[in-house]
Parts: structure tokens; C-alpha cells; sequence
């Protein structure tokens, strides 16, 4: 691998172009959630109330005739799962392509990241219909992977983009975390209910001479999986809710990142760059508890991770999409120089830590 002549392995190397964001119409404060559900134990208040999180956008299920919220059933679930999912996943990359001054028929490659319900056709079909995509269009969905599954995605969409230089490439992380919630009072769904917000992300990619040079170019990517930790974040079918549900180990944090430090090392291997030549951080926003450990097993600052931490305080773990918010806001601030260096972390169910290298 080379950092200096814009190529890898005899391929143009794909640049981020542009990101689009979509979001639920309504959000909620975590308090206006305990009161909506009428939560009144006081462990799942400060579950709640500790982890970091102010507001959260949200999908909830409708008001019954006495006030409160309806019990979803999975096919309800399932149904606001892709009704939410489109009309997210449509704002993010109309967005993302207004920010690439592209077309919807520039689009010859689209991935769709999805972890949050099953449907056949996937959201690449769906949105394929929806927006009025060229039905040429090469097309993959990325399904069950979890939160780490964004940088799986990406991978895949910059090796379609590098084989294909001057076409572009579209990746949308769709989640409508609520749509695999479960309210039946325990700690285990608690935890779950009091992490997760509804997001959607479009990111585009375009390996070719004129791609702007103020867009970064994808260097690199690297998977690293803890198989002794596999269980650690699952799907489970509940048979007494007849529905998914969700668990995180408590010992997640501590497990990520403890191998935080062995999967960034495999990233910069080869490069020529340590941890210090790295200018910008964008992790994951798995939780206050998972970024902590991150942030002091590779020596980050509070700073270094100032928009993971932002976007989980303002949004809550958007799963596979929560990296670009946090890229979206690291191009907002406008202090990327030329030649900066950057690493995108994610981290998810297998468990799994997934990276990438940016160069600006």
C-alpha cells in the first residue's frame, strides 16, 4: 500500500464526496420517555438519565383510547421499520446528493445498511422505486450486521467505486432502532430502549480525476473480530412478546475496548502513521460507557472525540449510521486542513471493531 499517489493495489483511490442525514419527525428528551411510558422505577430512571444522552428521535407507537402508548405487534413493528426506513433513508440521500451537486441519475451503485428489521425486497429495491433510481443500478443490502455494519458497507461501496472510476457510488444506513424495542419493564430491554434513536446517513463516493480535492480519500479498511465475545450483542425472539429483542452484555464497553488499541494498530500497519499523526477521531456513538473505554485505551482526548460524543448526547446510538453524523459535524466545524489524517471506528455484534483511514 501506498499514502502517495492517490492509487491502491493499481485502483483509483475512492473519495467521500458528500453526506446526507435524515431523521423521524418527532424527537423526545429522555425524561419526556420516562413520563410518555409512565417508567417509574427509579434503576430504569437513572439508566436512562446517566448515559449521556439528552434527546433522542424517535418513531413511538401510537396513543391507545386511554392515553397511553399501543403494545406493537412484530408485524406493526416490521411495517414502521420500512415505512420510517424510507422516508428517512429518501431525505438522507437527497441531501447527500444536493451536497455532491449530483443526480439521482448519477446513481449506479447503491448500498443499504439495515439492522433494525428484515424485509424482502430490501431498502436498496424500495428506495430504488421510491426515488426513481435507473433500474440498472448495481444494488447491495447489508442486513443484521449491527452497528459496526456502516464501515462493512463502506468498504464494499469503495471497491465497487474504484473498479468503476467516474461512477458513483451512494451507501444510506437506515435504522429505525424503534422498531426493536420491547417494553416490558426489565433491565435487559431498559438498557436497550433508553440507548437507541431513529437515523438515517447517505454517504457518496467517486473515484475519478474530478472528484473534488477538498474530498478525503478512502485509504483503507480493516475488520478485527473478538469471537470469544460473540454473544455479547444479539437478537434474541422473545417468546413471551413474540418479537425481537435486543441484549448488550454489560461487559461490552470493557471488551471494545480493551481491543481497540490491536485493531487501530492493524489499520496504520504499513502506513508509515502512529496514532499521533492522526488529526481526527470519528467513533462510533455505541454509548457513554463504550466511548470511555475507547477514548482511554488509545490515549484520545475528550476532545479527539467531541462529536461522538455530541451526536450520542443529541441523537443517542444511531447504530449503523451514527459515524457519519459524527463526520457530517467534524466538515460543519470547517477544520480538516489538507494532508489531515483520519480514523473512523465502529464496533458491533460478533464483536466486532470495524476501521477506516481518511486522507484530506
Amino acid at each position: 500500500m501506498t499514502l502517495t499517489d492517490g492509487r491502491v493495489g493499481g485502483l483509483r483511490t475512492p473519495r467521500i464526496t458528500a453526506v446526507g442525514t435524515g431523521l423521524p419527525e418527532h424527537s423526545y428528551t429522555q425524561d419526556e420517555l420516562l413520563d410518555i411510558f409512565g417508567v417509574t422505577d427509579p434503576r430504569i430512571q437513572s439508566v436512562f438519565r446517566g448515559g449521556a444522552i439528552e434527546r433522542r428521535y424517535l418513531t413511538l407507537p401510537p396513543v391507545g383510547p386511554d392515553g397511553t402508548r399501543l403494545v406493537e405487534t412484530q408485524g406493526e413493528l416490521l411495517r414502521k421499520h420500512m415505512s420510517t426506513g424510507l422516508r428517512m433513508g429518501r431525505e438522507a440521500v437527497e441531501t447527500c446528493l444536493k451536497q455532491a451537486d449530483m443526480d439521482l441519475s448519477d446513481v449506479r451503485y447503491l448500498c443499504c445498511v439495515s439492522s433494525t428489521g428484515f424485509i424482502v425486497p430490501g431498502f436498496s429495491a424500495l428506495l430504488l422505486k421510491e426515488l426513481g433510481i435507473a433500474p440498472d443500478c448495481a444494488r447491495l443490502d447489508v442486513v443484521g450486521m449491527g452497528c459496526n455494519a456502516g464501515l462493512n458497507g463502506l468498504t464494499a461501496v469503495s471497491g465497487w467505486a474504484a473498479a468503476h472510476p467516474g461512477k458513483l457510488a451512494l451507501m444510506v444506513c437506515i435504522e429505525a432502532c424503534s422498531a426493536a424495542y420491547v417494553f416490558d419493564g426489565t433491565m435487559r430491554t431498559s438498557v436497550v430502549n433508553s440507548l437507541f434513536g431513529d437515523g438515517a446517513a447517505a454517504v457518496a463516493l467517486l473515484a475519478d480525476d474530478t472528484a473534488s480535492a477538498d474530498a478525503p480519500e478512502l485509504l483503507k479498511t480493516t475488520s478485527w473480530i473478538i469471537p470469544e465475545a460473540m454473544d455479547a450483542m444479539r437478537f434474541d425472539w422473545d417468546d413471551g412478546h413474540e418479537r425481537f429483542s435486543f441484549f448488550l452484555d454489560p461487559e461490552v464497553p470493557y471488551v471494545v475496548g480493551a481491543n481497540a488499541e490491536e485493531a487501530v494498530g492493524r489499520l496504520l500497519a504499513g502506513t508509515g502513521l502512529c496514532r499521533s499523526d492522526i488529526a481526527h477521531w470519528l467513533v462510533h456513538s455505541g454509548g457513554k460507557k463504550v466511548i470511555d473505554s475507547v477514548r482511554v485505551n488509545l490515549g484520545l482526548t475528550k476532545h479527539d472525540v467531541r462529536h461522538t460524543t455530541g451526536v450520542l448526547r443529541d441523537y443517542g446510538n444511531l447504530s449503523s449510521g451514527s459515524f457519519l453524523f459524527s463526520y457530517e459535524r467534524l466538515l460543519a466545524e470547517d477544520v480538516v486542513a489538507a494532508g489531515d489524517y483520519t480514523v473512523l471506528m465502529t464496533m458491533g455484534p460478533g464483536s466486532t471493531i470495524e476501521t477506516a483511514l481518511l486522507r484530506w
